[in-house]
């Protein structure tokens, strides 16, 4: 999924996007456009030699091998350090008719099991006719170099334990320290922190490429993976036999207008959930009709009085509470578990809600995290060349409470990259030039890239072919028949839909 642009952040209101920080510069180099995995150095006379891709697989079943493939961390200097990116392959059921590259999005999170389980992802016209290629990027999941920079036991420090809507400044002040504090963690136990960008995964998709022995490869990108697939077929765009990106952000969007996209979507998708519930009689947080009325009470009682959770788990305050939301407006499959939270919640019980938003950080039985919201920080951070201050963050907090009152109602502003490295290599302007056509799935009721954005993708690329999807959910691919025969149809055998074509 495409993590909230607004969430995830240090400790910090909902507002983790792929932007922000104050450092000095630590290298002067541009490497910003490169269109060859095999890229000079600058300034330097004589091209550096470039790696000899290879996965040597091994089988983990009769559909699955595994395998490693050694990648430069920084692709100006093949020669110099490498990394090891983990890589699955599910075989075709029938004779393939080549790779297809497979990411799932966050960014940040893992990528092989889009591999491992390629028939909960895909339907059979794509795993019978397709090797499906799935792969940790780097930075994420059991490839090295995995961005960890806070402890398991920390995770409710960083990302429960604050108030994001301030009384005083010393609270205000808390939530600066604990911004600083993430990203120093970060540069001090992450080595490769400022190489984890998109530019570098697209490379990566590119060495892959070139292992598997392929002239072009297929793609399949679900949310984050549109814009990783973007700067692929800007940057690769020979390679390209056939692309579909399921759920686009606006690739031209800034760091603000990013917030604000994707503040309005959550926030409309919000609306539709409380009037649905408002006029259900049968739904648990009903309230007699006005669900929303409940919802401000509740939220703003949350925000004066946190509700007890499970022991030795933070309370459930406002920050809480919306996280758990925003996690929800993901799919209407999660609307009725938020029913009985809320609806349990009103009645001093805030453990549904807990639940809900230890689920959007990816917290398992055992208390475990993963890496998901670090790696999402850090690539971000990569991508984004701007680093706004403290004040310049604040300041733009009156525009994201106006567009989103319920689901931001933050009042300080978001500082997710204020204080990360510099970015080396941001990511660089998504076109698509000379890739050819590109299906691009946008649903009418997604939260986390809304409909707009999505176009916003299709219109950016050379040749983007837009599919609406009308659904309240992230992501469209599994949603009909209609879209699946599509996608199929132009996977198969290059027919690209019609650009602007809706399924019902």
């Amino acid at each position: 999924m495409r993590r909230l642009v607004l969430v995830a952040v240090a400790a910090i209101s909902v507002a983790a996007c792929s932007n922000n920080a104050d450092v000095a510069p630590v290298d002067a180099r541009d490497v910003t456009g490169i269109t060859d995995p095999a890229v000079t150095v600058a300034d330097s006379a004589v091209p550096p030699t470039p790696l000899e891709y290879a996965i040597e697989w091994t089988p983990v079943n009769d559909q699955v091998d595994e395998g490693r493939l050694t990648v430069p961390v920084d692709y100006a200097d093949p020669q110099g350090d490498t990394i090891d990116l983990y890589v699955a392959r599910h075989r075709a059921g029938n004779e393939a008719v080549g790779p297809l590259l497979a990411n799932r999005g966050g960014p940040g999170a893992e990528g092989v099991s889009l591999a491992f389980n390629a028939e909960g992802y895909f339907e059979p016209a794509i795993t019978d006719n397709f090797d499906i290629i799935g792969w940790d990027p780097r930075g994420t999941g059991q490839s090295e170099g995995v961005v960890d920079c806070i402890d398991d036991d920390e995770y409710d420090t960083f990302f429960a334990n604050l108030d994001v809507t301030p009384d005083d400044q010393s609270e205000r002040d808390a939530l600066v320290t604990a911004a600083r504090e993430f990203a120093q963690r970060c540069v001090d136990r992450v080595d490769d922190l400022q190489y984890v960008g998109t530019n570098n995964s697209a490379r990566d998709m590119d060495a892959i490429r070139q292992a598997l022995g392929a002239d072009q490869v297929s793609y399949f990108g679900f949310s984050y993976g549109s814009e990783l697939g973007g700067v692929w077929a800007t940057l690769f765009p020979t390679t390209v036999r056939a692309a579909v990106f399921d759920g686009a952000s606006d690739p031209n969007a800034d760091p603000l207008e990013a917030s604000l996209q994707q503040g309005a979507g959550f926030e409309a998708v919000l609306g539709t959930f409380l009037d649905q519930c408002s006029a259900d009689a049968s739904c648990p947080f009903h309230n007699g009709g006005d669900a929303a009325g409940a919802f401000d009470q509740l939220m703003a009682s949350l925000d004066e009085s946190p509700l007890p959770s499970a022991e030795g788990r933070p309370p459930v305050d406002r920050g809480v509470a919306v996280i758990a939301v925003a996690q929800s407006m993901y799919s209407d499959n999660y609307w009725p578990a938020l029913e009985r939270a809320l609806e349990d919640a009103a009645a001093g019980d805030g453990r549904g809600l807990l639940q809900l938003r230890d689920a959007y950080y990816g917290r398992q039985p055992d208390g475990s995290y993963g890496n998901l919201i670090e790696s999402f920080q850090a690539i971000n951070c990569a991508d984004e060349a701007e680093r706004p201050t403290v004040e310049e963050s604040d300041a733009e907090v009156d525009a994201i409470l106006e567009v989103a009152p319920r689901i931001f109602p933050y009042t300080t502003g978001s500082y997710s990259c204020t204080f990360f490295p510099p970015a080396l290599d941001p990511r660089v302007t998504i076109t698509g030039a000379g890739a050819g056509p590109i299906v691009v799935i946008g649903t009418t009721g997604d939260a986390a890239t809304p409909l707009e954005s999505t176009r916003a993708m299709a219109d950016t690329l050379d040749d983007g072919r837009l599919v609406i999807v009308e659904a309240n959910r992230h992501t469209g691919y599994r949603e009909s028949d209609c879209v699946q025969e599509l996608v199929h149809t132009y996977l198969l055998t290059l027919t690209a839909p019609d650009d602007g074509t809706v399924c019902s």
